[in-house]
């Protein structure tokens, strides 16, 4: 009987397909059976059926008011999504939700296709599998809204950035093809959701050149064909708008919603420096058992180049959404990429003593603090139909936690890691299962 060769089948672009693949599996369930529960889902998803019934692909609208916050890239995907897979009158959920699964599983490829040229194909198939599988962004996968989307659009950049930082490094000549990729993942960062995206990107390059001391590596990026391509991609839509709504637009998107995000806490959704770092253990589950390992591997091994660029594009985003007064559960999503890939970096070698218990104990730590928002919504909301679901959801958590802190303590990592995911996806699943017989949290279903 032949063994099972993990390299031959992740080698080339089999890897990447395998952590999209996966993505898929993982972000479906969320995409099938959770109702409208976000009230800005229900609020893109309204605006695209507007734009489909309107037949006007510039100005965006929520019933009859201007919804002029986010940039128009998500609204005109979730638009071909609806009119290749359902109808507008249908009012689904669903078809709206595409653009986000696509989003989530662009990001887990990107993660994957760049740690193959950053550390190798095995290091890359797992940060993403562990990208994919996250709670934080299976679940935006089926949310219909801009940022798994974003997350995919600025890993995409960040990836292609990293192949043509290696590359300078190797004293090679980055080829185009990365070089289009850098500006199309950066242009369409931009189309869905302005300048976060790009903030992430810069405060990368920024950090990066200033650790290298060394600058000339930015003059291979192709700016003289790479800027038009992006202005070729935001400046239709910008003039067209501008012009439609005699510059409203502008005046609402900046000084109505991103200026106010910076100066305070907008719309109530205020929270405190470090709050990221506290919610992490729940937002990587299940992959939690191996993020002090990740912290370890990126400060050990900071001297090397690979490493180097995960640390300087993890570090300076997460301050950036530290710092910023307004903050969301999901904003550090587009850095995720960076986190996932030194946890796949730390299995490549034995992982210390400290690490393995500290993440053992943050993998309990996070599983029952999801056993306890299960089994509170169950109580306080639940049906008897409800019960069944709620128990997988819990059974499997628990699983993901035991078996995978077990077999980190026992110095098997990579056995942990494959446990955490599987039932790490199998209790996303269940979870989205459970919020969906939860009937009081779907309030439009009720109100029908």
């Amino acid at each position: 009987m032949k063994s099972f060769d993990l390299d031959r089948r992740i080698a080339g672009w089999r890897g990447p397909l395998l952590a999209a693949l996966l993505t898929l599996v993982a972000g479906l369930p969320g995409l099938l059976l959770l109702p409208p529960l976000d009230r800005d889902e229900s609020r893109f998803a309204q605006a695209t059926v507007q734009m489909l019934e309107s037949g006007d692909y510039v100005d965006i609208r929520f019933q009859d008011e201007p919804r002029w916050k986010k940039p128009v890239g998500i609204y005109w995907l979730q638009a071909a999504a609806v009119a290749l897979t359902s109808d507008p009158e249908d009012r689904e959920i669903a078809p709206y939700r595409i653009p986000s699964l696509l989003g989530a599983m662009l990001a887990a490829w990107a993660v994957a296709w760049a740690g193959s040229a950053l550390l190798g194909a095995r290091v890359g198939f797992f940060g993403g599998a562990i990208m994919g599988a996250t709670f934080l962004l299976s679940t935006e996968a089926g949310i219909a809204k801009t940022d798994a989307m974003l997350c995919g659009a600025t890993t995409l950049a960040m990836a292609a950035l990293a192949r043509i930082y290696m590359a300078t490094r190797a004293g090679e000549r980055p080829i185009r093809p990365h070089k289009l990729l850098f500006w199309l993942g950066l242009g369409l960062s931009i189309l869905i959701k302005g300048p976060i995206g790009l903030l992430v990107v810069a405060l990368a390059i920024l950090a990066l050149s200033i650790w290298d001391r060394d600058v000339r590596w930015l003059g291979r990026l192709g700016w003289g064909w790479g800027l038009p391509l992006v202005a070729l991609m935001v400046g239709p839509w910008a003039i067209a708008i501008t012009i439609a709504t005699d510059g409203g637009f502008w005046r609402e998107a900046i000084g109505g919603d991103l200026a106010p995000k910076i100066a305070g806490a907008h719309e109530s959704h205020s929270g405190f420096p470090g709050m990221y770092v506290l919610l992490a253990p729940l937002l990587f589950f299940p992959s939690t058992l191996l993020l002090p390992a990740a912290i370890a591997t990126g400060w050990s091994r900071r001297a090397e180049p690979a490493i180097r660029f995960l640390v300087c594009w993890l570090v300076p985003g997460w301050l950036m959404f530290e710092l910023a007064p307004t903050k969301l559960w999901h904003y550090t999503l587009p850095t995720f990429g960076a986190l996932a890939l030194l946890a796949a970096a730390a299995l490549a070698r034995p992982i210390g003593k400290v690490s393995r218990i500290t993440g053992a104990v943050l993998a309990v730590f996070a599983a029952v603090l999801i056993c306890g928002i299960t089994v509170y919504g169950l109580t306080v909301y639940g049906t008897s139909t409800a019960q069944t679901w709620a128990a997988l959801t819990v059974g499997s958590t628990l699983a993901a936690a035991a078996v995978g802190g077990f077999l980190l303590l026992n110095r098997a990592p990579v056995a942990a890691l494959v446990a955490s995911l599987a039932f790490g996806i199998v209790a996303h699943a269940a979870l989205s299962g459970t919020i969906r017989q939860l009937r009081p949290l779907a309030i439009a279903p009720r109100l029908e």
